[in-house]
């Protein structure tokens, strides 16, 4: 086994401590590093640099690691690479990488013979003097003339709308700020947009502009800080729809888009814990609505008269199935579910109802709708993948329900999926319920305990763990390393009822699911405590930082990406970014009661005098989401508590956000960098095994 890393490692930097008391239901609380909040301070940004100077002074053992498991995983990889075309109006539109540019090219091309490629839009040219780089709402007029788009070229998420003429390849001068979501009139002469407050980050108001005007009519501004805002055209072409939703509530207005500067009508008013979600085929509107059931049912609406008084009923709540999608098009309705924590398709006859499932074969997979832009398509295109099976496109005949495989994506290197086993299991959790646990390892790891295993998980807003294919992942498996995935509650694997189990005042249930399964694992002899490392980002690093507090012993490392660990200072603060909004997910610890719930497991408050396992924590400077400063204090509180010489690293990317590294190869890196950290812990650094 390797040395610590710690074992030549120089003495980590020190925070100042500033003491900074408050008190809050009687409880009076201590943080000594809300300092490290001040981003302008050249203080703040000294430390940081410390961190991130004693982190690369610690992993310099690994640098030769770091660059084989690079070398690896690139060569995994068909750099030079495009995307299945897919066909909207007069053109197949399409995306394309070349080997040694960070970023992709969007094209297209006439829908005919040896028809000449247009570049829409090369993302590395817009990338040319910024570290960082990326494009949302990427959106083509119905003219086919004009695409509307938006850049962050910071990592705050922050976008800035711009519109390119795609006749002339000019830029025009119409341009809007803070743009989260946008959709085009059918006429292509009108653009409307939601646009987000500068310092809470809520997309709020609603705009609609007149192309080649100055004038932005503000048509909507939402009051309720727990809603947001958004804006689309559905795939008939026929309709925008204007969203406003929070964790739990939805409303929806509808406007004719051959009508753009009329009033929008509203399908139904906001009732408290009531979500629906439309789409649009002929003369009804296609509507999924949890009014019955958490999982959702199905009605339709005449045009004219959408109100609840006029839903028909076209499928009732199942209590096992959660409804998560319906896709109209001209002739059929196709169904996206979850059932048995595994998401499924179907495809429903709009005349008789009739309802027919896709079928799949592996135990445990994802699904989910590719590119169909074509309302009168007699096909649905659909990605599939599984930890042995790469993203796949296939295109289902909706009238046969066959399925044509398109394009599988290439894995280069030698790589061979049948050397690899994918299994699920279960673990029970304290009240009983059985959590589902997906594993992936080679064929031959042995089941004695001797096998490293990084657990990684999730568990908030219902949101699903996906099993998902990352080529990456085999220089991990190939040295022996079980990946597992912990379909833990509070997520959405299996439907809204698993979400309402472990948020608000359920919430721990998320942090004792994670042990119970980090148990099964132990008791099954899958790995060992001190070979298991756990891995999650954002609310999932969350989840790290309450079960390293809860049983640190568990583990041997923690891997946390841009953690919420912060959580109650973070929750008082309504000016930040989503803090109103999540107040449906953790509650207010302004109210006594729910300030309990969060004090229970809150990272940041529950630190305490005792052995921890070794940590690697990810931060990044522009992160609009969770402040860099929630990791950095945490690291920098905990290194006065801990009592083991476990090592304890830190490192702020100074030019990212909170999904990291824009371009590919950047975020490759950062990949390897992880990877070696994992592999040093578990002693596995050892040369790369043979194929």
């Amino acid at each position: 086994m390797s040395a610590p890393l710690s074992a030549a490692a120089p003495v980590p930097p020190v925070a100042e401590r500033h003491p900074h008391p408050t008190t809050l239901h009687g409880e009076t609380r201590q943080d000594d590093y809300a300092w490290l909040r001040e981003k302008s301070d050249p203080k703040v940004h000294a430390y940081l640099e410390a961190e991130n100077a004693y982190t690369d002074s610690v992993m310099a053992p690994t640098k030769p690691l770091q660059e084989a498991l690079y070398a690896e995983m690139l060569a995994r990889i068909q750099q030079t690479d495009l995307s299945v075309p897919y066909r909207k109006g007069r053109f197949l539109y399409y995306t394309r990488t070349e080997e040694g540019r960070q970023y992709p090219i969007h094209c297209r091309r006439a829908a005919k013979p040896d028809a000449p490629e247009q570049v829409l839009l090369d993302v590395n040219q817009l990338a040319e003097g910024h570290a960082f780089m990326a494009v949302s709402e990427y959106e083509v007029s119905p003219d086919e003339n004009l695409l509307a788009y938006a850049t962050d070229s910071t990592g705050y998420r922050q976008y800035t709308l711009h519109v390119k003429n795609l006749v002339t390849g000019g830029t025009l001068p119409d341009h809007a700020e803070r743009v989260t979501s946008l959709a085009w009139s059918a006429d292509s002469q009108m653009l409307f947009w939601t646009q987000e407050d500068a310092v809470s980050k809520r997309s709020y108001r609603l705009h609609r502009h007149a192309l080649g005007t100055d004038a932005h009519e503000l048509v909507d501004e939402e009051q309720d800080e727990r809603f947001d805002a958004a804006v689309h055209l559905t795939r008939s072409g026929g309709w925008l729809v204007y969203t406003l939703s929070s964790h739990t509530t939805s409303e929806q207005r509808v406007l004719s888009a051959d009508a753009a500067s009329g009033a929008w009508t509203t399908i139904a008013s906001r009732v408290q814990d009531r979500e629906y979600y439309l789409d649009h085929r002929g003369d009804r509107f296609w509507i999924r609505v949890n009014d019955t059931g958490r999982n959702f049912r199905l009605v339709t609406a005449p045009v004219a008269t959408p109100d609840p008084a006029h839903w028909h009923e076209v499928l009732a709540h199942r209590d096992g199935v959660m409804l998560t999608g319906v896709a109209c098009l001209r002739d059929h309705v196709v169904l996206s579910m979850r059932e048995r924590a595994l998401p499924r398709l179907s495809v429903l006859d709009p005349g008789t109802g009739a309802e027919r499932a896709v079928p799949f074969a592996e135990a445990a997979y994802t699904v989910t709708g590719a590119a169909n832009e074509q309302f009168d398509a007699a096909t649905y295109r659909y990605q599939y993948q599984s930890f042995v099976t790469p993203p796949s496109v296939f295109e289902l005949d909706l009238a046969q329900l066959g399925s044509t495989l398109l394009k599988r994506q290439e894995v280069l290197g030698g790589w061979d999926g049948s050397r690899y086993a994918c299994e699920r299991i279960e673990a029970t959790a304290a009240d009983g319920t059985r959590v589902p646990v997906t594993l992936l390892s080679r064929r031959g790891t042995p089941r004695d305990g001797s096998a490293p295993c990084l657990l990684y998980a999730y568990g908030s807003y219902g949101i699903p763990s996906n099993v998902t294919f990352n080529s990456a992942r085999f220089s991990l498996v190939d040295r022996g390393v079980v990946y597992a995935l912990a379909h833990i509650r509070g997520g959405g694997d299996l439907g809204k009822p698993w979400h309402d189990a472990a948020r608000m005042s359920t919430k721990m249930n998320t942090f004792t699911d994670f042990i119970a399964c980090a148990q099964r694992l132990v008791e099954q002899k899958w790995t060992s405590a001190h070979r298991l490392v756990i891995q999650g980002g954002s609310a999932g690093g969350l989840l790290m930082g309450a079960v390293t507090n809860l049983r640190p012993d568990l583990f041997k490392g923690v891997l946390a990406q841009v953690p919420f660990v912060d959580v109650l200072n973070t929750m008082l603060d309504e000016s930040l970014p989503l803090t109103v909004g999540e107040f449906e997910e953790w509650g207010n610890p302004r109210d006594p009661v729910q300030y309990r719930w969060m004090r229970a497991y809150s990272p940041y408050d529950n630190l305490a005098p005792r052995a921890y396992p070794a940590m690697l924590v990810r931060t990044s400077l522009n992160d609009s989401q969770v402040g860099y400063w929630e990791p950095a204090k945490y690291v920098a509180k905990l290194r006065t508590l801990k009592t083991d010489a476990n090592p304890l690293l830190v490192h702020c990317n100074m030019g990212a956000g909170h999904g990291g590294a824009s371009g590919r190869y950047d975020a490759l890196h950062d990949v390897a960098f992880d990877y070696a950290w994992i592999l040093r812990t578990v002693g596995r650094d050892g040369p790369a095994p043979a194929p």
